[in-house]
Protein backbone atom coordinates (compact mmCIF):
# COMPACT_ATOMS: atom_id res chain seq x y z
CA UNK A 1 0.00 0.00 0.00
CA UNK A 2 1.11 3.74 -0.99
CA UNK A 3 0.22 6.26 1.57
CA UNK A 4 0.77 10.11 1.20
CA UNK A 5 0.46 12.28 3.94
CA UNK A 6 -2.48 14.48 3.46
CA UNK A 7 -2.24 16.26 6.42
CA UNK A 8 -1.56 17.15 10.27
CA UNK A 9 -2.30 18.92 13.54
CA UNK A 10 1.46 19.54 14.03
CA UNK A 11 5.03 19.34 12.44
CA UNK A 12 7.21 16.89 14.26
CA UNK A 13 4.85 13.46 13.02
CA UNK A 14 3.70 13.09 16.55
CA UNK A 15 0.21 13.75 16.61
CA UNK A 16 -3.20 13.14 14.67
CA UNK A 17 -2.17 13.07 10.92
CA UNK A 18 -4.34 12.63 7.56
CA UNK A 19 -3.28 10.09 5.12
CA UNK A 20 -4.03 9.23 1.66
CA UNK A 21 -3.82 5.62 0.38
CA UNK A 22 -3.28 4.60 -3.09
CA UNK A 23 -6.44 2.00 -2.63
CA UNK A 24 -8.55 5.19 -2.06
CA UNK A 25 -9.24 5.12 1.33
CA UNK A 26 -8.14 7.52 3.95
CA UNK A 27 -5.71 6.21 7.44
CA UNK A 28 -6.15 8.38 10.69
CA UNK A 29 -2.99 8.72 13.17
CA UNK A 30 -4.62 9.85 16.52
CA UNK A 31 -4.79 8.67 20.21
CA UNK A 32 -6.64 5.70 20.70
CA UNK A 33 -9.39 6.44 24.07
CA UNK A 34 -9.58 4.57 26.81
CA UNK A 35 -12.82 5.36 27.77
CA UNK A 36 -15.04 5.13 24.54
CA UNK A 37 -17.34 2.56 25.10
CA UNK A 38 -17.70 1.02 21.84
CA UNK A 39 -18.08 -2.89 21.32
CA UNK A 40 -15.90 -2.75 18.46
CA UNK A 41 -14.50 -5.98 15.93
CA UNK A 42 -11.16 -7.67 16.88
CA UNK A 43 -10.11 -6.04 13.87
CA UNK A 44 -11.15 -2.65 13.81
CA UNK A 45 -10.37 0.00 16.40
CA UNK A 46 -11.20 3.61 16.81
CA UNK A 47 -8.47 6.58 17.01
CA UNK A 48 -9.61 10.29 18.50
CA UNK A 49 -8.71 13.39 16.26
CA UNK A 50 -9.20 16.42 16.46
CA UNK A 51 -12.04 18.21 14.17
CA UNK A 52 -9.82 20.80 12.90
CA UNK A 53 -7.72 18.15 11.56
CA UNK A 54 -10.63 17.06 8.98
CA UNK A 55 -12.16 20.99 8.60
CA UNK A 56 -8.52 21.58 7.66
CA UNK A 57 -7.96 18.74 4.85
CA UNK A 58 -11.11 19.87 3.55
CA UNK A 59 -10.27 23.56 3.34
CA UNK A 60 -6.90 22.76 1.71
CA UNK A 61 -8.87 20.54 -0.83
CA UNK A 62 -7.30 17.39 0.18
CA UNK A 63 -10.09 15.39 0.65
Amino acid sequence: MLVQKLTSSCDDGDCPTLYATDRGTLLVQGATPPDHGLALPSHETVVEIPVELIRKAVRDNLI
